[in-house]
């Protein structure tokens, strides 16, 4: 069988598929999407795969970790490594030599086996992957370094890096036989990769006045690395168009209404892909259906909720600014954290009596309320819109019944990963984890028995929220959870707490990662054992990577992520790492108790629990009472609450700009010009992505780092220096009017 009979076989035709129907998938979206042919005899690792995944890996490691520290943390996903590779990949095969070197031995090989084919291209993919996820034990990094200001070691840094990512890999292990090889647990996320990887590898002439996709990719890829120079560079203010703060340059309530980046984002818009992709992902992947629901939160959210608790000036409200991530004391300053710190970086109990209480903002102790909603909303809404197909399927998997034609495939061609592999790295992971947090105790305050317990919230959430997301794409955020449960037991340690939420919360949602990575080599029919050493290898390049670009923007960028004392303007405001250290506040060194508890000022929050697990069953009530409408099932509460726990770092333009673009493609494109968005939508998504990428860090290298800067009109990037003003009658703010 030669190479392109090959890729036609491997890329069978849903007709093809479904001639196999009685031992297809018994998931329909499965059944026709997935090829149901594979050819073992095609190389997998080649040199192809290790030059070019170890490249995109390091590339998309660099690229997501250099924007993690800009205002619009934009990230470059994996798919556009996916499309990326592939002309590099046919480059290779039609120039490298085709001579075999130590030629009948053990060790034989070429640099060049043959065509490029749609496996080397998968576990490509699954390298880019591993680059393209996010490190969260940066943030723990970064907070020490940046805000704390104390001292922790490369050495120290690197090894809680490690073992945070590798710690969910053993779980992904320990679970793959109920997550991945059943037929039930399908992982609707990967069909869109799976298709993608059809389209890319297909026959394709081009039609007579058309482009190909490789065409309109390249064209739209040099078109955004063009356009970014303007609002990363030359006009800053394409971020967000505040046009009302123009229009009423001299109101705080106007400016409070119009500001994107500081307010609530009345009109604002942005015409800057990295500010609409930057916390919800790409619009163009987004369903109407998904895009609706945001909207219509965060809709509720910032024009309802936020100015209601604002006009009545809850938890005195008016004292600080509408919208913001800052923590303040009751005068509406900022907090002196520093104040109630001890040297040991433990909690002053006398000092924070002189300090007093601390306070949020509207939209930040309304934010936390969303986030208690959205937990209990998630839990609820799955038991009963999906409560007895999760049950069922939940059956199959640990019964193995139901086993579909790709489990039947991999299991006749391939050897298994055995399971002792993952089991040894799990033990490695966590007997690690423990020694650091021992041995470096003066630096990360977490005690051993802080390491099992983390272990023990993650081992017992990843089962039940693997089986939630790989058969209904949702899944609860579980950092609340941590953080309240490390927060009671050990509280006045916030080093110790963000620790806790690192291995705890973050080794769970790795493990689902890999898990979904595992579930696509699967549909892909790549040999367990490559999938295996791609995301180990993947893994490892990653969180090396990751680590060393933000040791070094630290190190270089001068001021970066204190917004204060950073030129007006400046990317590196570090929206995310700002949110991570004031959850390590809140949760850490004051404690829940002292917030949300009896002993705080915020426990009425805690109704956002009940509020959230009620909303659900009132949708459920409303679609049996009417089941002939069925547009209210379509109302997805844990989707419709879910978005909002990105707010903050995320500002309103972000939402208000992806939302257009998520209608005009997921709604207008999809429903009138869907041989267009077949073909086309999500090659531009991933050029779009490159583009922008590749410009950024070109204007850091030849700008950026020779303080090269505009200071124009346009330089600003929101205009709307009144937004942030307290309208409270004699609070004291820099630039804001007193009333």
């Amino acid at each position: 069988m030669d190479s392109d009979q090959e890729i036609k076989e491997l890329l069978i035709t849903n007709d093809d598929a479904s001639r196999s129907d009685d031992e297809n998938s018994p998931i329909e979206q499965v059944a026709l999407t997935v090829p149901v042919i594979d050819d073992p005899s095609l190389r997998v690792f080649t040199f192809r795969t290790w030059t070019l995944g170890t490249l995109a890996c390091v590339f998309l490691s660099f690229l997501n970790q250099f924007f993690g520290f800009r205002r619009e943390p934009l990230s470059v996903t994996a798919i556009s490594a996916q499309i990326a590779v592939v002309p590099l990949g046919h480059l290779m095969a039609a120039t490298l030599t085709d001579r075999v070197f130590m030629k009948g031995k053990k060790w034989e090989f070429t640099l060049n086996p043959g065509k490029f084919n749609v496996k080397e291209h998968v576990l490509i993919t699954i390298f880019a992957s591993s680059g393209a996820a996010s490190v969260y034990a940066i943030h723990f990094v970064s907070a020490i370094k940046i805000f704390y200001r104390k001292e922790i070691t490369v050495f120290v840094a690197l090894l809680v890096v490690l073992t945070t990512q590798v710690l969910g890999f053993g779980w992904a292990g320990v679970f793959r036989r109920y997550l991945v090889e059943p037929a039930a647990m399908w992982w609707p996320q990967n069909l869109v990769q799976v298709s993608l990887f059809r389209a890319l590898h297909e026959t394709e002439k081009r039609q007579k006045g058309g482009l190909t996709r490789n065409q309109f990719f390249l064209i739209t890829f040099i078109c955004s690395f063009a356009y970014y120079v303007f609002p990363g560079y030359v006009f800053p203010m394409l971020t967000s168009l505040s046009w009302v703060c123009w229009v009423f340059p001299n109101s705080v309530i106007a400016q409070q209404l119009g500001s994107g980046l500081n307010g609530l984002g009345l009109g604002a818009i942005g015409f800057d892909w990295s500010s609409i992709c930057s916390y919800l992902g790409t619009p163009l992947a987004s369903p109407w259906f998904a895009t609706a629901n945001i909207a219509a939160g965060f809709g509720i959210f910032m024009y309802v909720i936020v100015p209601i608790a604002y006009g009545l000036n809850l938890y005195h409200a008016k004292r600080f600014p509408i919208f913001s991530d800052g923590l303040f004391s009751s005068n509406g300053q900022k907090y002196n954290i520093s104040a109630i710190t001890d040297s040991n970086f433990h909690l002053d109990l006398e000092a924070y009596q002189r300090e007093g209480p601390l306070y949020l903002s509207t939209m930040f102790a309304m934010s936390y309320g969303i986030d208690f909603a959205c937990l209990s909303a998630t839990l609820v809404h799955v038991l009963l819109f999906h409560g007895s197909d999760i049950l069922q399927l939940s059956k199959s998997a640990f019964q193995g019944k139901k086993i579909d034609i790709h489990t039947k495939i991999m299991r006749k061609n391939y050897k298994q990963v055995p399971e002792w592999w993952f089991l040894c790295i799990l033990l490695f992971s966590i007997t690690a984890a423990t020694f650091v947090c021992e041995y470096y105790n003066d630096q990360l305050q977490l005690p051993w028995w802080g390491v099992m317990l983390a272990c023990v919230v993650a081992v017992s959430f990843t089962l039940p929220v693997g089986i939630i997301r790989a058969t209904t794409n949702q899944a609860p955020a579980l950092n609340v959870i941590t953080e309240y449960i490390i927060g009671y037991i050990y509280p006045g340690y916030p080093i110790a707490v963000m620790l806790f939420k690192v291995y705890g919360n973050m080794s769970m949602k790795q493990a689902i990662f890999f898990l979904q990575d595992f579930k696509l080599g699967h549909y892909m029919k790549i040999p367990p054992r490559a999938m295996f050493l791609a995301q180990v290898l993947g893994t490892i390049i990653a969180a090396i990577v990751h680590l060393l670009t933000a040791w070094w923007l630290i190190e270089t960028v001068p001021n970066i992520c204190h917004r204060e004392l950073l030129p007006a303007g400046s990317p590196w405001t570090c929206p995310g790492d700002h949110v991570f250290y004031d959850a390590s506040v809140i949760w850490g060194l004051i404690g829940p108790r002292r917030i949300f508890g009896n002993l705080g000022h915020y426990s009425a929050i805690n109704w956002f629990f009940l509020a959230g697990a009620t909303a659900p069953l009132v949708v459920w009530l409303a679609h049996k009472a009417s089941p002939d409408k069925p547009w209210i099932k379509l109302i997805t509460m844990p989707v419709l609450l879910g978005a909002l726990s990105e707010m903050p770092p995320a500002t309103p333009v972000n939402y208000t700009s992806w939302v257009l673009v998520g209608f005009a493609s997921g709604f207008v494109a999809y429903r009138y010009y869907r041989g267009w968005w077949t073909r086309h939508n999500y090659l531009l998504s991933g050029a779009l992505d490159a583009g922008l990428a590749f410009m950024g860090v070109f204007l850091y290298l030849c700008l950026g780092m020779q303080h090269i800067s505009l200071d124009w009109w346009g330089s600003n990037s929101d205009r709307c220096p009144l937004a942030s003003c307290p309208t409270d009658s004699g609070v004291i703010s820099k630039g804001c009017p007193i009333f």
